[in-house]
């Protein structure tokens, strides 16, 4: 350990400090400051939860769907900052690139723990409403560290990737723009799992093998209520929760190798 902190001291060191600079850019000169991080996803979620639970009715004979809800976008939330700060993460330092010699990966890094902060806040907040509305945590939550990691990786990856195209191809911003749109009513946020198994199992296979919906789902089944659907309850096997994995591992390896082959031309690319 000591070796590997030694090794990579002078990354860590750069890692706090765009972390730290990241936070203060993104609150200066706003009155209410940190509390935007909070504010952000209840807004949103109040918003859903009047339109899709109380005028629309989505929900029904689901406890605690608005606890259920607010646990999605926060998850959400996490995926689309890291992904979204991380496409022109790189090309935004371009200059600093170009006049001092550090490991490229450290920028977009610095996006993906800058959000996981914001995560663990909105977790909190999450924990809140759960008190108040009294939701039975099942026994699995112990495994909820390993969703939360599934979720980093996958979301950090994506992001690495993103911010390599980016610096070629700078119509992935437009691209990953609409995509992550779409991808908002693909995803079940704002309706129960249910109202895609009860009309098709081949799509609620399909949209649960998606890495974002099975640990969003594996999240609401720890927390929330244990009659959520998960992939096992779907497909019937644990052995389906290797094709989320191998999804995260092979997005993964892609983009760790591309990343590296190409960070050493960001500075004269950008």
């Amino acid at each position: 350990m000591r070796r590997v902190i030694d090794r990579y001291r002078y990354s860590l060191i750069l890692l706090k400090q765009l972390v730290k600079t990241d936070f203060k850019i993104r609150y200066q000169s706003s009155v209410l400051g940190y509390l935007w991080t909070l504010l952000r996803p209840l807004f949103l979620f109040a918003i859903l939860y009047l339109v899709f639970v109380k005028v629309l009715g989505a929900g029904k004979g689901l406890p605690h769907f608005g606890v259920y809800l607010l646990l999605g976008i926060v998850l959400w939330n996490y995926f689309v900052e890291v992904t979204n700060g991380s496409v022109s993460a790189i090309v935004a330092k371009g200059d600093m690139m170009r006049k001092v010699n550090f490991p490229r990966y450290v920028i977009v890094l610095a996006g993906s723990f800058s959000a996981l902060i914001n995560l663990l806040f909105n977790l909190l907040v999450v924990a809140l409403f759960m008190l108040i509305s009294k939701t039975q945590v099942d026994s699995s939550v112990i495994f909820l560290p390993l969703v939360i990691l599934e979720l980093f990786v996958f979301s950090l990856s994506v992001g690495f990737l993103l911010s390599s195209l980016y610096v070629k191809f700078r119509d992935i911003g437009f691209i990953w723009d609409v995509g992550i749109q779409g991808a908002f009513f693909a995803v079940p946020i704002m309706y129960a799992f249910s109202f895609i198994s009860n009309k098709s199992m081949t799509a609620a296979k399909i949209i649960m093998s998606n890495p974002i919906t099975q640990l969003m789902q594996d999240a609401r089944y720890m927390l929330i209520s244990n009659q959520t659907d998960t992939i096992h309850s779907i497909f019937h096997s644990y052995w389906s929760y290797f094709i989320p994995l191998s999804i995260v591992v092979v997005i993964t390896l892609v983009a760790v190798v591309y990343f590296k082959r190409q960070s050493p031309y960001f500075a004269e690319n950008v």
